[in-house]
């Protein structure tokens, strides 16, 4: 019989030390990345800003605003290599526990309306549309729409 070493997963606050590897993650992943200068805003507006650790790695991260018992999903992404194999619905998970627990009793987000993988992830984590935001990403040409989801936490 031998045994396996399983790398241990964790979530944390996010650090400024993270930034490098984080901003990285969006550029690699985004057509229009969130710049280091976003993440910094997020944390001098005191969001919570979560990282998604695969041991020492940095495999995901997550933006979520809150205040009058809502809670505001602004970014949860996940590595492109680390895609499709469990984790952004872990990393989902664990930002809405944490925003119930700090007393939200809904969460929204918006998601473009392109992006099928996401708004599957959403749905399965039982995120419905509530409407839709016209222009709200930019593209490629133009101006993309966002769908407006909500689930109750």
């Amino acid at each position: 019989m031998s045994a396996v070493l399983q790398t241990q997963t964790e979530f944390r606050d996010m650090r400024p030390d993270d930034l490098d590897a984080v901003v990285a993650i969006e550029n690699d992943i985004y057509a229009f990345p969130w710049t280091r200068g976003n993440f910094r805003d997020s944390f001098a507006a005191g969001y919570a800003c979560s990282v998604f650790m695969q041991g020492t790695e940095r495999i995901g991260y997550a933006v979520v605003t809150q205040a009058a018992g809502e809670a505001h999903l602004l970014n949860l992404s996940i590595a492109g290599r680390w895609q499709r194999k469990g984790y952004g619905g872990s990393l989902l998970a664990h930002v809405m526990a944490a925003a119930r627990a700090q007393g939200a009793a809904v969460m929204f987000l918006e998601v473009r309306l392109s992006n099928l993988p996401a708004q599957g992830l959403y749905a399965q984590h039982g995120f419905a549309e509530i409407g839709v935001r016209r222009n709200y990403y930019p593209a490629h040409q133009g101006r993309e729409d966002a769908s407006v989801l909500s689930r109750t936490l």
